[in-house]
C-alpha cells in the first residue's frame, strides 16, 4: 500500500513563499509518476504541477508557470512544490498524487494514490 503524507501547508501574505513536501510510503518512489492539485472552496481539484519518474520531465497549469517549481529526491521518497510570489487566489487545499506510470499527468483520475490535503492560505 502506497501512503502519501502532505505538509508544509499555512498562512503566508502575498507575495510569499511556501515549500510544500508529500512524503511517499514504499520502495519503489522512483516507479512513480508524481503530481500536486489544488482545490479552493467550492471549486473542483485543479492540476498544479506534476513530474515524471527521473524528475527530468516537469509540466505546470498556466497560472502557476514561473512562479511554482516542481522536484522530488528519490532518495527521500520525497516530492516538492516550491511556490513564490504567492497570489490570494493560490488559497487552497493542496494534494499531491502518485501514479505506477513514468509520466505524471494533469488528469486527477489518472492518479491511484493521494495524499490528505494541506491547507495553504493567501492573504491579501
Amino acid at each position: 500500500q502506497v501512503q502519501l503524507v502532505e505538509s508544509g501547508g499555512g498562512l503566508v501574505q502575498a507575495g510569499g513563499s511556501l515549500r510544500l513536501s508529500c512524503a511517499v510510503s514504499g520502495r519503489t518512489f522512483s516507479r512513480y509518476g508524481m503530481g500536486w492539485f489544488r482545490q479552493a472552496s467550492g471549486k473542483e481539484r485543479a492540476f498544479v504541477a506534476a513530474i515524471n519518474w527521473s524528475g527530468g520531465g516537469t509540466y505546470y497549469a498556466d497560472s502557476v508557470k514561473g512562479r511554482f517549481t516542481i522536484s522530488r529526491d528519490n532518495a527521500k521518497n520525497t516530492v516538492y512544490l516550491q511556490m513564490n510570489s504567492l497570489k490570494p487566489e493560490d488559497t487552497a487545499v493542496y494534494y499531491c498524487a502518485a501514479r505506477p506510470r513514468e509520466y505524471g499527468s494533469n488528469v486527477a483520475m489518472l492518479y491511484d494514490y493521494w495524499g490528505q490535503g494541506t491547507q495553504v492560505t493567501v492573504s491579501s
